[in-house]
């Protein structure tokens, strides 16, 4: 494990700690994506509290530092010039992908605005391919939603979404212009399970449009699933920009992984 060098001063410990992380990242020592010792492994290198390690975590985090995946690990930020500012360029973020996160939080994390325009709210039939997730007959009637998802203004996600009336029944009477389908489906079925499948594929062109891009641009789609006490609630289809948008998953293995 490569440890903390910590100054010398009379500034709280906390403060000492993170600018050992800095001076690590600065350094190249700790780079981009990079998982960093738990707060565990500080604590007995450095025989500090964990209180102490958590607050410098949680700091660096709060500052775009840091990414924290709960059951993962800590990693370092893709970085700070990636698609910064009100009117820079295009947004090239990092997207955990072993977590089911609302995108609104992603982009205000790292302190960019987040935006959604409604293509979609109806009562729908379920396509085939459609009921065969929900283990349902063909044309049973499920919720059905659109959204575009932007960040500072530019489309970085296109969300299709079905969803189980009987399971949410009050999903449709919803502003998913203010709150997005997932921190609603988060908080009125929490999640206890969840899926997610990924792919490289090209866009259509009603997508293409939607998100912004050339029909030749390759895209990121993923298939995500969500359970609730065992009980599928939701089958989504989110499509990313392939040049704005990474996923990244970090997997630690055990006995019998």
């Amino acid at each position: 494990m490569s440890t903390l060098d910590l100054e010398d001063g009379p500034a709280p410990l906390y403060e000492r700690i993170k600018r050992g992380i800095l001076r690590k990242i600065e350094s190249g020592a700790w780079g981009p994506d990079q998982r960093i010792p738990s707060e565990n492994e500080l604590v007995r290198a450095l025989g500090v509290s964990r209180m102490t390690i958590n607050r410098a975590f949680t700091e660096l985090a709060e500052d775009g530092v840091l990414v924290r995946i709960h059951g993962v690990g800590t990693f370092v930020g893709a970085g700070e010039g990636a698609g910064e500012g009100e009117g820079g360029g295009e947004t090239t973020a990092l997207t955990p992908l072993v977590e089911i996160r609302n995108i609104a939080d992603e982009i205000a994390e790292r302190g960019h605005r987040h935006g959604a325009l409604l293509l979609c709210r109806e009562v729908a039939l379920a396509p085939g391919e459609i009921a065969l997730e929900f283990s349902t007959r063909p044309g049973r009637r499920l919720f059905h939603t659109i959204v575009v998802h932007k960040e500072n203004d530019l489309p970085v996600q296109l969300e299709d979404r079905y969803v189980d009336p009987a399971l949410v029944p009050a999903y449709l009477d919803q502003d998913f212009t203010r709150v997005t389908p997932a921190e609603y489906l988060m908080a009125a079925a929490p999640l206890s399970e969840g899926e997610h499948v990924v792919e490289a594929v090209l866009a259509e062109d009603w997508e293409c449009r939607q998100l912004a891009i050339e029909p030749t641009e390759p895209c990121l789609l993923v298939r995500r699933r969500t359970w609730s006490s065992g009980r599928l609630v939701s089958v989504a289809r989110l499509l990313y920009p392939g040049a704005r948008y990474r996923l990244s998953g970090r997997f630690q293995t055990g006995v019998g992984g």
